[in-house]
């Protein structure tokens, strides 16, 4: 029968990470980790299709709201890559403790960025899957604004950000650390099996990035599957990633042990 066990981590800051932990009478020693997009949550369409998956599979899966987003503490003016991967940390500490070893990471968007960063440094994860991951979204949100507007972020330390997708206010600090996460050293130093999924109708994220990082990466274990019509959320397609994603890392799990 499959288990939940609600996840609670208490960070040295105070503030609580909550999330979810599924397995299939007790947790396994790797499991399927999920990690969501900018402004976003871990109860998302794609997160519910990949638990599906992981439950008609046989894989423990786990995901939390990182902070300022869903029911974890924090404020999405406080957002910084580099909580994100505190964030990623803390879960990383908390499933060992659980007895799961290996990570196999899925991130969407933002949470892309994030698995892909996280997984550069963390021996514990095995393999990504990234959903038009936004590697480039630092600069990419710094390079379309006018120096005007530049200024006006420091000086009032937030600015309302809205698209189709969300409306929320982000921290000048998200800008403040663009530097310490070159796309450049992520390519030179990737070397991690890899699957991306981007549809080609993405005017958020272009496609371009993800071949782009196929083509650079030092790592030749990396496929990208590309959607003629996938807008960013690619949500129509929610089902078959989630099958894929297992089945890939499942792949990776058997040529390791070869």
């Amino acid at each position: 029968m499959r288990q939940h066990e609600p996840i609670d981590i208490r960070l040295a800051t105070g503030e609580s990470l909550r999330g979810d932990l599924r397995f299939t009478d007790a947790p396994g020693d790797h499991a399927i980790v999920f990690i969501h997009g900018f402004a976003s949550r871990r109860d998302g369409e794609k997160s519910v299709a990949l638990e599906v998956a992981c439950a008609n599979t046989g894989w423990t899966f786990a995901a939390i709201d990182c902070r300022g987003h869903g029911e974890s503490d924090g404020s999405m003016r406080d957002l910084r890559s580099s909580r994100l991967l505190e964030d990623l940390s803390a879960l990383q500490h908390y499933l060992a403790e659980r007895g799961v070893r290996e990570l196999f990471l899925v991130g969407s968007s933002m949470g892309g960025f994030a698995s892909a960063w996280f997984a550069l440094d963390c021996d514990a994860v095995k393999a990504c899957v990234m959903l038009a991951p936004a590697f480039h979204f630092l600069e990419r949100r710094w390079n379309a604004l006018s120096e005007f507007e530049r200024a006006y972020w420091k000086q009032a330390g937030y600015v309302r950000y809205k698209n189709d997708y969300v409306d929320t206010e982000v921290g000048y600090g998200l800008m403040e650390e663009r530097h310490l996460f070159p796309f450049e050293q992520l390519v030179s130093r990737w070397t991690k099996p890899a699957l991306i999924f981007h549809g080609l109708a993405d005017d958020i994220v272009p496609a371009t990035d993800s071949i782009d990082f196929q083509h650079r990466a030092a790592g030749t274990e990396i496929e990208v599957r590309l959607y003629k019509n996938g807008d960013h959320r690619l949500t129509a397609w929610k089902d078959e990633m989630a099958i894929e994603a297992c089945r890939f890392f499942t792949k990776v799990r058997e040529k390791r042990v070869d």
